[in-house]
């Protein structure tokens, strides 16, 4: 619902990623761009307004939502039109730390596309009509379909439990409120839409052609400060309960969190403890795997969810039933308790390869690209797959249930979500 529209580009992953150039242009903002030769190209505003930086709750949602609306020189119409004209998408997507502006285009019409952006960020409206008759009622409807879907209610949560505030905010609105104004919006804009908080990611575009186009139309760009809430996170975790119907799928989260991004520890742990097969149509007693004998049914899904200061790991179980659930939660927290006490050699070997495959294959598309260089760019750092690689070799067996130990110490996040009169508490699966 709040990802972009994908148009994946496959090109040797060594390649990508040497052919990245970041760079702060002559307009004060930091640029990374690669070119592989392909037909397509795009071209994304990585804003720093996600939803930890949102002074009020539920701002982020609606700024991703009045993208693409009424602006000083094209109307939300024109802009439609236009766009379909040249054959191009505009999507807007949102995360914790990032409000994304992208369009896909074909190649040559680059032009037209970084001023569409530019304009967004530097000239829209802001107008109440289109927030009370498109932003909002668009807002409330994801808002309401989120709050349906067990998965995302159960990861909400998990990142309230983990770190409170900043990470810990919704990516949704509620319908209890605060209540929002386009007023409120438009100041939140001018206080993110700067210098120092945006940054631009091209694929399919050389450096010096994105650099020169977005000097063209953003070198006017007040230079901007640190905006919203951009303290330290720190991990607290908790247990919640949630119900939703209860005769629906029921779903548990069971994980941890850690300050610091995420470490090739982890990356390691995520790939031993992934519970998805080679082959898609093995079934469960065939595939190699740390999760033997899950009820039919059930399923488990490893999350492992960087930012620039955190990292969220766990496991999202889903199941028909609250036993079925149960049955997988035990089974889950039975495979870390074991992780934490030794990894077999043979497991290591393919958690090592699998994480390797899992970062390759991240930056084989233009959506996990834009994830690399997100957080890079707010670290100052480049993507660099080979140096993946590398930290992931020197990672051990013994580290990387060191690691786990050392998660399993903190305070657990566990949340419960669908039918809570019959779903089992944390200590009931082992927490």
């Amino acid at each position: 619902m709040l990802s972009a529209v994908r148009t994946p580009c496959r090109r040797a992953t060594t390649k990508s990623l040497r052919s990245f150039a970041t760079a702060v242009d002559a307009a004060g903002l930091k640029i990374a761009a690669v070119d592989n030769g392909q037909p397509c190209a795009s071209v994304t505003f990585l804003v720093k307004a996600g939803s930890r930086h949102e002074a009020k709750a539920g701002l982020a949602h609606a700024l991703k939502n009045y993208a693409f609306k009424n602006t000083a020189d094209r109307s939300a119409l024109r802009i439609a039109r236009e766009t379909e004209l040249y054959g191009g998408v505009l999507s807007s997507s949102l995360g914790r730390e990032h409000l994304a502006l992208t369009a896909e285009f074909l190649k040559g019409d680059e032009e037209f596309f970084v001023d569409v952006l530019s304009k967004i960020i530097t000239s829209t409206r802001y107008t109440p009509h289109e927030f009370h008759e498109s932003v909002l009622p668009s807002v409330q409807a994801e808002s309401t379909e989120a709050a349906h879907s067990p998965s995302l209610t159960a990861l909400d949560a998990a990142h309230a439990l983990a770190f409170r505030k900043g990470l810990g905010s919704s990516l949704f609105a509620s319908p209890a409120g605060p209540e929002l104004t386009s007023e409120d919006v438009k100041s939140f804009a001018s206080h993110v839409f700067t210098k120092s908080g945006v940054s631009v990611f091209g694929t399919g575009i050389e450096p010096s052609l994105l650099s020169k186009l977005v000097e063209k139309s953003l070198g006017g760009l007040a230079q901007g400060s640190s905006v919203g809430n951009t303290g330290a996170s720190k991990y607290f975790g908790g247990e919640s309960r949630m119900l939703i119907d209860a005769h629906g799928q029921q779903t548990l989260f069971i994980g941890y969190g850690t300050p610091g991004p995420v470490t090739p520890e982890l990356s390691v742990l995520a790939a031993h403890l992934s519970a998805g097969p080679a082959i898609p149509w093995v079934s469960n007693d065939e595939r190699v795997s740390t999760f033997h004998g899950l009820p039919k049914g059930a399923s488990v899904q490893t999350v492992l969810l960087p930012y620039s200061d955190a990292t969220l790991f766990g496991f999202l179980v889903s199941g028909p039933t609250s036993e079925s659930v149960t049955a997988a939660g035990k089974t889950v927290v039975g495979a870390l308790k074991e992780a934490t006490g030794s990894i077999k050699a043979d497991a290591y070997k393919r958690a090592v390869a699998k994480a390797k495959f899992n970062a390759a294959t991240a930056v084989d598309t233009r959506a996990g690209m834009l994830e690399a260089v997100s957080l890079g760019l707010l670290r100052g750092e480049s993507p660099n797959v080979q140096s993946v690689f590398k930290s992931i070799d020197a990672v051990s067996a013994q580290g990387a249930s060191q690691a786990l130990s050392k998660l399993a110490k903190s305070k657990p996040v566990y949340v419960a979500v669908g039918d809570v009169h019959s779903l089992p508490y944390a200590d009931e699966v082992g927490l």
